[in-house]
């Protein structure tokens, strides 16, 4: 028997919506979660059986796992109480509901599928496609005797925001990274592709003790649990190309809640990056440049000017035959610090001592990896040739005076045991290479078979002469607090 039921549209509509709400909540959710779910741990047993070191047990990271030791850690329940007690006319509960917001803004939900499928291959495709990136050199007998048991941290100098793709793509056969971001990345959607990919976000410039805390237990319950992290000790871009004094916060948040007689010992690896070409080089210029009585009004616009210059450039230079990507990027890997070694060699006993001796401490161990990292960032062809024209300031040169310059420095570094990256092995080879970088860019000129550099351009090369400047004499950082 057939018969048509007719029914007003008012009514169709709502129907029709929740008839959609459930089929998306109990079929396409659960059988996306559940896809996503198997691609992922797929994705997570093959780079278990390809990685050469252990990785964190990364179930341990689990979002509301996190969130609830956080809202339940009696360190971040002082501080809440104290919160409510200094601020006049918050409750407790007004305060708990500030801690969990800051909770789930600080703590990432890592997923595997989209670090080692998606995340690894956009990084080394994006990579590869603006630079020549090369591995240069790796303490390797160092990095196989790590314990597998510790909890591992990556340190490094941080010159262009290139640095976390780089480092991740280049670590990533070894273990997953999660990375301190700044907040730029706070925006919708970046920051849950962000948060997916095992990264956390940092105020870096908060002052709010609630939060501080919040954050504070957070990177100790993440160093605690073994998962490898990755920390750029400097808190920001170099502004200048020379390497920052080391600020202590994330470093002094894992020093404070180790134990030297535990279970996990607490690894440092110190990282050194270097590029031919940084692609916010004359931005990150800009607060050096211009007086800072007349800033530019619109630093944003001019970001947006200068890369819109740099896009149109290369695009120039790749129909006209003459583009060779934005030259080398090359990274280094060095000798593990053991931080249960140095307490141990040192007679640290964190634990026992006052906050300023602790201070002093930490201050000294964060140096120390500074100076680690500075004594292996790689030398490669733009820094080197912008080293002899800064050293000889306002003169002319023939290309066989900028040779005979090089291979004085080449002699003078490889004595003081500094890490080079020569092309091809070919000392004229990486000469031409990164000068050919810096005519292409109007760095330098050249006259009548003569090279001098362009006077406008004295600050760009400076920048990246100092990269390489400290390996030329001891390091030499004073601590910033």
């Amino acid at each position: 028997m057939k018969a048509v039921v007719e029914i007003p549209l008012w009514l169709f509509l709502p129907l029709a919506l929740m008839a959609a709400w459930g089929l998306l909540v109990l079929v396409l959710v659960p059988g996306m979660r559940w896809y996503f779910l198997r691609r992922g741990n797929e994705a997570l047993q093959e780079f278990k059986t390809r990685a050469n070191t252990r990785s964190p047990d990364l179930s341990q990271a689990r979002r509301k796992i996190f969130i609830d030791r956080l809202m339940h850690d009696s360190k971040v329940r002082e501080a809440i109480t104290t919160a409510a007690c200094r601020e006049h006319g918050q409750d407790q509960s007004a305060m708990e509901r500030r801690a969990a917001e800051f909770a789930r803004e600080i703590v990432p939900s890592f997923s595997p599928y989209l670090y080692f499928r998606l995340g690894y291959r956009l990084a080394r495709r994006v990579a590869t496609f603006l630079y020549r990136v090369r591995l240069g050199y790796v303490d390797a007998a160092a990095l196989e005797h790590i314990d597998p048991n510790a909890s591992i941290v990556f340190v490094s100098n941080h010159r262009s925001n290139m640095d976390y793709i780089l480092v991740a793509f280049l670590a990533a056969e070894r273990t997953a990274l999660s990375y301190a971001v700044g907040e730029w990345a706070r925006i919708w959607p970046l920051q849950s592709l962000i948060r997916s990919l095992g990264a956390y976000f940092v105020r870096r410039k908060s002052g709010d003790p609630l939060y501080r805390a919040v954050l504070q237990r957070y990177v100790q319950f993440a160093t605690e649990s073994g998962i490898c992290q990755a920390v750029f000790p400097e808190g920001g871009l170099s502004r200048d190309g020379n390497l920052r004094p080391p600020k202590m916060g994330l470093i002094d948040y894992m020093l404070r809640a180790f134990d030297p007689a535990g279970e996990r010992d607490l690894i440092f690896i110190p990282v050194a990056i270097n590029y031919d070409r940084v692609i916010e080089d004359r931005t990150l210029l800009l607060e050096n440049v211009t007086p800072a009585a007349n800033p530019p009004r619109n630093k944003l616009g001019h970001a947006l000017k200068t890369g819109a210059r740099l896009v149109g450039s290369n695009l120039l230079l790749m129909l006209r035959g003459k583009w060779y990507r934005l030259g080398y990027a090359c990274v280094n890997f060095g000798t593990p610090v053991s931080t249960r070694a140095y307490l141990c060699e040192h007679s640290i006993q964190l634990s026992r001592w006052s906050e300023s001796e602790r201070h002093q401490a930490v201050a000294r161990f964060a140096q120390l990896l500074m100076e680690r990292i500075g004594a292996l960032v790689p030398v490669i062809p733009v820094a080197l040739i912008a080293t002899v024209f800064a050293q000889n300031r306002g003169s002319r040169l023939s290309e066989l005076e900028v040779k005979s310059h090089t291979l004085r420095l080449i002699e003078h570094l490889v004595a003081r045991g500094a890490h080079l990256y020569i092309p091809r092995r070919d000392h004229d080879y990486m000469i031409s290479a990164g000068l050919r970088m810096l005519l292409l860019r109007r760095i330098v000129t050249q006259q009548n078979g003569l090279l001098s550099t362009t006077p406008s351009e004295q600050p760009i090369l400076s920048y990246y002469a100092n990269s390489i400047a400290h390996l030329f004499e001891p390091i030499t950082l004073t601590q910033q607090q």
